[in-house]
């Protein structure tokens, strides 16, 4: 089968690639590279630039691109999107897999919620049945919501943080969100579906924290306080983590809504056993 990957670079793109083995693969980077493995094109999905090309032929394509950090994101995101349907669309590309985010439905979603949700949209716009899993914080190396995490454990013994530290989530390791993508491309069933896929645990972001913490051998004190903005957050969190604040600013306003699976059945159709969060941690640290 062929198989487009968009945001292949990324780091839900580089733990789905392995998994594709056995399927003739077309990765799509905005800069040249070579790899034995897989096929690699350049194209620029928010420019339009080389998409058709990148999709010819293709029978699945992967959306896992995201404008997380541009001024303009939730423009970028959906000139994106549009340009990706409409290409697929022509080359006869018969189902799209998107990775977008939990709590998009909900009317008081931040904007970056809110855009994952109209991109999946927009992936629907010329017909091609898409596919999207929604999932919350990813739990691996790389992944911007765990090194901030990671970042804030690393360097404050005591940390004063904004009130969103409380609110639930339902984390999911990367390696099981790259085998759920991995195992609904080219599934029938999964076609025009929308799936939540989370991890085994809900817990707040506090408590991720404390948890890492302990992975670190560290025990920092939290104490909590609601006057920090999203906007002076994200200030705070590009001094003490490696995340710009472009970066931060919509990651805050996102942590501001629940984020927990509301059906389970991606479990139903993928069944296997869920990585634990401090395992996922644990892989993530090594």
């Amino acid at each position: 089968m062929k198989v487009t990957v968009f945001g292949a670079t990324g780091v839900v793109g580089r733990a789905l690639l392995p998994l594709l083995h056995g399927h003739e693969v077309t990765a799509v980077s905005r800069k040249p590279r070579e790899d034995d493995a897989v096929r690699w094109v350049v194209a620029d999905a928010a420019e339009g630039d080389g998409v058709a090309e990148a999709v010819e032929g293709a029978r699945v394509v992967y959306y896992l691109v995201h404008s997380l950090g541009a001024r303009d994101f939730e423009e970028q995101d959906r000139a994106a999107a549009e340009a990706v349907a409409r290409a697929s669309a022509s080359a006869g590309v018969t189902q799209i897999v998107y990775l977008g985010g939990l709590g998009s439905d909900d009317p008081e979603a931040s904007p970056h919620l809110r855009s994952r949700r109209e991109t999946g949209e927009r992936l629907a716009s010329a017909g091609v049945p898409v596919t999207t899993l929604r999932a919350a914080m990813i739990v691996g190396e790389g992944s911007a919501a765990f090194e901030t995490i990671l970042g804030l454990v690393a360097r404050l013994p005591v940390m004063i943080t904004p009130t969103w530290v409380s609110t639930p989530t339902q984390p999911i390791a990367l390696d099981d969100v790259a085998r759920y993508l991995a195992g609904v491309g080219g599934n029938e069933a999964a076609w025009g579906e929308g799936y939540d896929v989370g991890g085994p645990e809900v817990m707040t972001y506090r408590q991720m924290i404390e948890r890492i913490a302990a992975l670190l051998g560290r025990k920092p004190l939290i104490v909590e306080v609601g006057v920090l903005s999203p906007y002076l957050s994200s200030l705070w969190l590009n001094l003490i983590t490696p995340v710009n604040a472009s970066v931060a600013r919509p990651l805050v306003e996102g942590l501001r809504n629940p984020t927990i699976a509301r059906e389970e059945r991606i479990r139903e159709l993928l069944p296997f056993e869920l990585t634990p969060f401090d395992e996922a941690a644990r892989r993530a640290l090594r």
